[in-house]
């Protein structure tokens, strides 16, 4: 089983952000600190996917490594999206994720360019404000949103860690802003190392949806990192079951292997 050019990715963003990656005889154990409610910052990987009878052993060793952890993650480090044991952890009330993981060597501009909104790293303090103010906006409107309080937290701890990646100079946040400085659509762009860049959290505010900036953000954000990372491999994870697959790949991204993890969300309280 080849491994996953996806969790190779997370890894090394991780490490940008701080995280702290351990390997033990069995799985990779990643562990973010500065952010604990970062669910797929803090989560053990696996090293294939789990046989029948080791639910009971991934979850003690999950709160081994995490016990103050109110949620469980793990990922599969394999590229097929085979899920070995999957009924097991579903039975155990864990969603399973087969995301699609997709590359490009560059970006082709989208059918749809979007010519009205200004597209770029940001910058200042105004424009981290705003892409706050996105992330806040996308998950209110999300059919499952976080309670505000925690969302914020969470997002703000977020951004500071890709400022600090951008800051240190491997990678960028971009955002597509309006004529009075309100980001629209934003995303990150990080070099993982071997001329592999990997583009995180592509959002567009409810209101501004349908209108190009998506496509034409992550065509903009590709061929800066062609140029100014150099960037050889671009690489972008999407859901399925959503249609920004479809975008990708009208701006030149294709199929290539599937992520699996499975995830189980803190109890309500």
């Amino acid at each position: 089983m080849s491994p996953s050019l996806a969790y190779h990715t997370d890894l090394a963003l991780r490490r940008q952000e701080g995280a702290a990656v351990t390997r033990t005889a069995d799985l990779r154990v990643v562990r973010s600190p500065g952010n604990p409610t970062f669910w797929w910052g803090n989560f053990l990987l696996m090293p294939r996917p789990p046989a029948t009878g080791e639910l009971q052993r991934w979850l003690r060793a999950f709160e081994e490594h995490f016990p103050q952890a109110a949620h469980r993650a793990f990922g599969v480090d394999t590229a097929d999206g085979k899920a070995g044991a999957v009924d097991e952890f579903r039975a155990a009330g864990f969603e399973i994720y087969r995301d699609t993981v997709l590359t490009a060597g560059q970006t082709v501009a989208p059918p749809r360019m979007n010519n009205d909104a200004l597209f770029r790293p940001l910058a200042g303090d105004a424009d981290w404000r705003a892409a706050l103010d996105l992330r806040l906006a996308v998950n209110q409107a999300s059919p499952e949103p976080m309670k505000s309080e925690d969302y914020q937290t969470f997002a703000t701890r977020k951004l500071a860690d890709y400022r600090a990646v951008q800051d240190a100079g491997a990678g960028a946040m971009w955002g597509a802003f309006d004529g009075s400085g309100q980001m629209l659509s934003g995303l990150g762009i990080f070099d993982a190392g071997q001329g592999v860049a990997r583009y995180q959290s592509v959002e567009t505010r409810p209101d501004a949806r349908s209108r190009g900036l998506a496509g034409t953000l992550v065509h903009a954000a590709g061929q800066w990192a062609h140029t100014v990372l150099g960037t050889r491999t671009l690489v972008i994870v999407a859901d399925p079951e959503y249609h920004a697959q479809h975008l990708y790949e009208r701006v030149g991204f294709r199929p290539t292997e599937i992520q699996l993890g499975f995830q189980k969300r803190p109890a309500e309280g």
